[in-house]
């Protein structure tokens, strides 16, 4: 792959106002005033960005970018991505946002790509069922299975019970229809947007070397990998960031779309806001910044973050430490090759960038990373991008796939399984009772497991353990049919090209080594068949489509480590993947024609998914209140940089109205002696607070903060307001506002 490097080292980078949202108020004045000065220098280069041609971009293409609202029910759900039953919404940070990213062919409109970017944990084949649906009937014959790509920023702060298979759903104590309806509606709304304004335009392609911003949080499997090849590489995981960017025919830039391997985990499972975590920051940093008099989610500028071969990273960039008060090891590394405190993995926690202050700062810090590298590349001479638009597409069971190993032999893939080191957790998210990494033996630490584990899926049989050998099999889930399938066996398996950029979306979470291996091999063989030049571009994108866990190297999964007790097909999975994708690169050419044999489509789980859920019964007020009443106003009349306005309302549950493009609050500022709204839910200074007071009498309030300090806060007078909707005992649903008290910022 051709390389552009610019060198973003974040440590070098101390524009930080974002972090001012972990509401402890105790930011600094000087501190403030110097982020002021860093971020306004980088609000002037995006601007600039826009403003400046691309000479030798080629056009030839037909180009539309939209961004949706996918936020689901913000209280009340279990959040998806860290499996933990006690993470359930209380609140919102930021909004969960899908962005459509449309490129066509100008000479023949019908050979085109959809790209979705969606701030959810992972795609799904229930997801991508849903949204196809939606525009096939909104636009017949348009967007299809083959062209059309849903790909999750794998963060783990949104609102879960969304994917249709029974393991994801077991902390979200089964199907939440509402998180799933809010995903299918936003980003359908996202597309429409991009659909609507296709016109001509330009693309170009770079890439940059980002620093600080990702770490290989399973080191001693990677270590595993044969020194040969690691030793052609610099670092343990990927620093490449690749953008596209996407200009109109003046050279004005419309947004990008990037590509960068960082967990969507600097966010903590103890978190209960849902937000988008880093790559929602990063989209919100770029986005902002290019149209700052725009609200989030508003702008016509469209920064896509999209995930990649992220299996084994991790944005806890200080290392994962002890945190055992009392113990002799509190305060030290965590065990290298099992991530444990004493034996345990519990105490063993991640830190990153911003641990001092919080995992808010620490998000943004990475956000601001991938943002920073995005300008790195817009700022640069682009490699122009030319040629043909193409996709394609099939299902593989790959519970039985059968193919031929480089040495000859003959293998097939596994039904599918967890390994015991799942159960173990990450540094990102410890595990829970004795389960640790590392385990790749056939007799598990604690065999009380061998014998329970039978009563939660299938035991296994002689011919599915030697199948995952040397994985101990601690959930049978390829076995698992009641009441619906609780992982996958058919998958998504798909490729877009744009001009010589080639996009490998994958149904899971490839380990930086894995990745590396696909994406060299699959540019290997463009190449040699004369799909594509020397000048060819290959990445990944995923967890997209489908969710069927990770894919190790079989190095990796002797380890077994968290990722390879995740590898749930087998050991071959990583080369079933790669014989699989390397036989479809004849569908990218130019003259293709027809598409590949498929397996039949999975079954529509949604259908008869099971939900266990409670529905709202209704709201009520405290006696002698009225919705929207303020409880605690303002403590003040007058504030300054640095300060946190809290107000506290009278509430109702926001289950009752998603409030999709629109927000649970909002900062008004007196302009022209008209109120004027500067900052929404979706803005990182604003968080929006739900608690449940008393459950038999249905009463609730709501708290609304705003962290003043971001740049460009002016002077003046100021109001929070807060927009609810009851339920009455009759089940109708009504709106209401709630105003605080006026206040000055100076």
């Amino acid at each position: 792959m051709p390389v552009l490097v610019d060198t973003i080292d974040v440590v070098s980078f101390t524009a930080d106002f974002c972090q001012l949202l972990s509401a402890t108020g105790s930011y600094v004045l000087d501190r403030l005033l110097f982020c002021l000065t860093a971020f306004l220098v980088t609000v002037s280069s995006f601007q600039n960005a826009g403003l400046r041609t691309q000479s030798a971009a080629t056009s030839g293409y037909m180009l539309g970018l939209g961004i949706g609202d996918i936020t689901g029910p913000v209280v009340e759900t279990n959040m998806m991505g860290y499996a933990a039953l006690s993470q359930t919404a209380t609140g919102l940070h930021m909004r969960q946002r899908a962005r459509a990213f449309v490129v066509a062919e100008a000479s023949n409109s019908s050979n085109r790509i959809l790209f979705l970017n969606i701030d959810t944990a992972m795609g799904d084949s229930g997801i991508r069922r849903g949204i196809l649906t939606g525009l096939d009937q909104q636009f017949p014959g348009v967007y299809s299975e083959s062209n059309v790509a849903v790909v999750g920023t794998h963060q783990h702060s949104g609102a879960g019970g969304y994917l249709e298979n029974i393991l994801p759903q077991v902390t979200s104590m089964g199907f939440v229809n509402q998180s799933f309806q809010a995903i299918v509606t936003g980003s359908i709304n996202a597309v429409r947007k991009a659909h609507s304004n296709l016109a001509p335009g330009n693309l170009s392609i770079g890439n940059t070397t980002v620093l600080d911003a990702n770490i290989n949080r399973s080191p001693s499997a990677y270590l595993n990998n044969p020194a040969e090849e690691r030793a052609r590489y610099q670092f343990d995981q990927d620093k490449d960031l690749t953008l596209m960017q996407f200009d109109d025919p003046s050279g004005k830039t419309r947004g990008f779309l990037s590509f960068f391997a960082v967990h969507g985990t600097s966010l903590y499972e103890n978190n209960t806001l849902i937000s988008g975590d880093n790559k929602g920051m990063a989209a919100f940093l770029a986005e902002s910044t290019a149209e700052p008099s725009s609200l989030p989610g508003k702008t016509t500028f469209v920064a896509g973050f999209s995930q990649s071969n992220v299996g084994d990273t991790s944005p806890n960039t200080l290392g994962a430490f002890c945190e055992s008060p009392g113990q002799p090891w509190n305060g030290l590394l965590c065990t290298f090759n099992t991530s444990t405190c004493g034996g345990a993995a519990q105490d063993c926690h991640g830190r990153g960038p911003g641990f001092r202050i919080s995992d808010f700062e620490s998000n943004f810090l990475i956000g601001k990373a991938q943002a920073d590298g995005a300008q790195a590349v817009m700022n640069k001479k682009r490699v122009p991008v030319s040629g043909s638009v193409r996709s394609v597409h099939q299902y593989i069971n790959m519970a039985e796939y059968t193919f031929t190993l480089a040495n000859g032999t003959q293998v097939t893939t596994c039904p599918a399984a967890m390994g015991f080191a799942f159960a173990g957790g990450t540094t990102d998210g410890p595990g829970a009772f004795d389960f640790t990494q590392g385990q790749n033996s056939s007799q598990p630490q604690n065999p009380f497991w061998q014998i329970v584990k039978g009563a939660i899926t299938p035991y296994p049989n002689s011919e599915q353990v030697a199948c995952h050998f040397p994985k101990p099999i601690l959930l049978n889930t390829g076995y698992a049919n009641t009441p619906y399938p609780w992982q996958p066996s058919v998958v998504n398996i798909q490729i877009l090209r744009v001009g010589q950029l080639v996009i490998l979306v994958i149904p899971g979470e490839f380990t930086t080594m894995a990745g590396r291996r696909i994406r060299e091999a699959m540019r290997a063989k463009l190449i040699a068949e004369g799909v594509l030049g020397q000048d060819a571009y290959v990445v990944i994108a995923g967890p997209a489509n489908t969710y069927a866990h990770y894919i190790t190297t079989r190095e990796e999964y002797a380890i077994q480590r968290y990722e390879g007790g995740s590898t749930i097909y087998g050991q071959f999975t990583l080369e079933a993947y790669m014989d699989i994708y390397s036989k479809l690169t004849s569908f990218l050419a130019d003259n293709t024609s027809g598409a590949p044999v498929s397996a039949t489509a999975p079954p529509d789980l949604t259908k008869n998914a099971i939900s266990m859920q409670t529905p709202v019964i209704f709201d009520a007020p405290p006696f002698g209140k009225s919705f929207g009443d303020v409880l605690t106003n303002v403590f003040s009349t007058s504030y300054a940089a640095g300060d946190t306005v809290s107000v506290e309302f009278v509430g109702a549950n926001p289950r009752n109205n998603l409030r999709l493009e629109e927000t649970y609050l909002s900062v008004e500022q007196i302009v022209n002696q008209q109120w004027e709204v500067v900052r929404s839910d979706s803005h990182p200074s604003t968080t929006f607070q739900w608690k449940r007071i008393n459950s038999i009498l249905a009463t609730s309030t709501v708290t609304a903060n705003w962290t003043i300090g971001e740049p460009g806060t002016p002077s003046g007078t100021y109001r929070i307001q807060y927009f609810g909707d009851s339920k009455s005992i009759f089940g109708s649903i009504s709106s209401f506002t709630g105003t605080s008290a006026t206040f000055t910022v100076s």
